[in-house]
């Protein structure tokens, strides 16, 4: 089967920049944006069944449950138009996940192209999750949930970048700098594989 649509996983540690590169790599390339964090703030912040049930487990540093999460996905990807193109950010965050949206996007006529990993330094990271929560007031920007996050991505989301190191699809990019110096590196490579 031919596939004309590019479907790409944003990868990257808390702070890394997922959200903010993938809303600009949405727009240029016609993509839909499936931020599951966002997702599930929105929940919360709606107070709907999915929220109140998985409110403790986000501010205390936890991934979400997996049933909660390919749920969401599984509907994002039912709903979006024939010939749409997405691009994950926050999904998938354990191997696990990763069988499960390769599952999910063969059952709708769909396949993983790529998958970008942002890499930055841990201090670095730290520095701007500070610097978000002093801007976003998020919960689950304060110090214990970010230094349990981040402890969670090295355990939990780590072994992803070697199951998909391990089939050819990834590729990582320094995400130390600016925005822009970042978000030129990886169009670069985006440029190269659509």
């Amino acid at each position: 089967m031919e596939h004309s649509t590019k479907n790409i996983v944003l990868f990257g540690a808390p702070g890394a920049g997922k959200g903010t590169h993938a809303t600009l790599l949405a727009e240029k390339y016609d993509l839909i944006h499936l931020s599951t964090g966002e997702k599930l703030r929105d929940e919360v912040a709606r107070e709907t069944a999915i929220g109140k049930r998985v409110k403790e487990l986000m501010e205390h540093g936890e991934l979400v449950g997996n049933d909660v999460v390919t749920q969401m996905v599984d509907q994002s990807l039912q709903s979006a138009p024939a010939g749409s193109s997405f691009i994950f950010d926050g999904f998938p965050r354990t191997v696990g996940q990763a069988q499960v949206l390769e599952f999910l996007l063969s059952r709708h006529n769909r396949r993983l192209d790529f998958v970008i990993s942002i890499d930055v330094p841990r201090e670095e990271l730290v520095r701007r999750i500070h610097e978000r929560a002093l801007i976003s007031n998020r919960s689950d920007d304060n110090e214990a949930t970010i230094r349990h996050r981040l402890e969670e991505y090295d355990s939990k989301t780590q072994p992803v970048l070697d199951y998909y190191k391990v089939s050819g699809m990834l590729y990582s990019v320094d995400g130390s700098g600016s925005i822009n110096e970042t978000g030129n590196r990886i169009l670069q490579v985006v440029g190269r594989l659509i």
